[in-house]
């Protein structure tokens, strides 16, 4: 028997020890608005706060994982993310901290053990969704890109977790700086995901991995998540992961940033991204590239 918990963008799932949160708008690219954020936290808690759940699964239905940020106008700033505004003070606590930093790490920093299950697109903010889970598996479809330094002006989401995540400084310079699109088999080679396996089996090896670990005492499964999770901060992560959202912050009051933004003409980041490396290299080589 699975339990499930309808919110406007998700769904949240428990089935035995396996609880599933499933990003539900698709006809939206599953896009990460104030709303979805908010509805990811409440989930969280539903999770964290039912000691029968020993493993979490990040999923999504549609075409695609997660586009990453609402990218919208003025005029539905208000509705989309009502956290920014008036002043650029208020946006940085309740919107750069407030929706980008704290959620993102309490994903990081839940308990227990999380798998994201990736298909399809994973890109911009959506890549903290799938490669900030404890395990990622991916499908042979599945793409991930960080196109906003180059195709919105900021250095990234406002958690920067390319360096902890790819661990390798050139590789996540060359991420970050060209925003090439990784597909899931070179996302493997890169560390960036555990496994991929045929778009076909992708649930059944996500559900496989969820029960195998399900077999384990809820205590080791937290003392062992806390192990890993500590180990990296003690390097430095949450503190770098608070800098690289002052960072963001700092650049969307930024002339240079702002002019650029103001010249995407409409397109998305990565069509801005693609758009500007076919300027360079030409868009036959841009499209072999990509």
């Amino acid at each position: 028997m699975v339990d499930s918990v309808p919110f406007e963008t998700i769904v949240y799932e428990k089935d035995g020890p396996v609880a599933r949160i499933v990003l539900n708008v698709p006809e939206k690219a599953n896009i990460q608005t104030a709303q979805q954020v908010w509805d990811m936290d409440e989930a969280l808690k539903l999770a964290d706060q039912d000691d029968e759940v020993k493993v979490l699964i990040l999923k999504a239905n549609g075409a695609g994982f997660c586009a990453g940020h609402a990218i919208v106008g003025p005029d539905e700033m208000p509705e989309v993310y009502p956290t920014t505004g008036p002043t650029p003070e208020a946006t940085w606590k309740h919107h750069h901290y407030g929706l980008f930093l704290w959620p993102p790490l309490r994903l990081w920093e839940f308990p227990k053990a999380t798998i994201a299950q990736v298909h399809g697109y994973c890109v911009g903010g959506g890549t903290v969704y799938g490669l900030l889970t404890d395990l990622t598996v991916a499908s042979d479809d599945a793409y991930f890109q960080m196109p906003l330094p180059q195709g919105f002006g900021l250095p990234g989401a406002q958690t920067m977790i390319e360096p902890w995540v790819l661990m390798n400084f050139k590789r996540a310079a060359e991420y970050l700086f060209l925003a090439p699109t990784i597909d899931a088999e070179q996302a493997r080679q890169w560390g960036m995901v555990n496994r991929v396996v045929p778009r076909a089996e992708l649930e059944t090896a996500v559900e496989e991995i969820a029960r195998t670990i399900a077999q384990m005492p809820l205590t080791t499964i937290m003392a062992t998540k806390a192990g890993l999770k500590r180990a990296w901060e003690m390097m430095g992560m949450r503190v770098h992961l608070q800098q690289s959202t002052d960072l963001v912050a700092f650049c969307t009051q930024a002339a240079d940033v702002r002019a650029f933004m103001a010249s995407m003409s409409g397109l998305r980041p990565r069509q801005k991204a693609a758009v500007r490396a076919d300027e360079v290299v030409g868009p036959e080589q841009g499209a072999a590239d990509a």
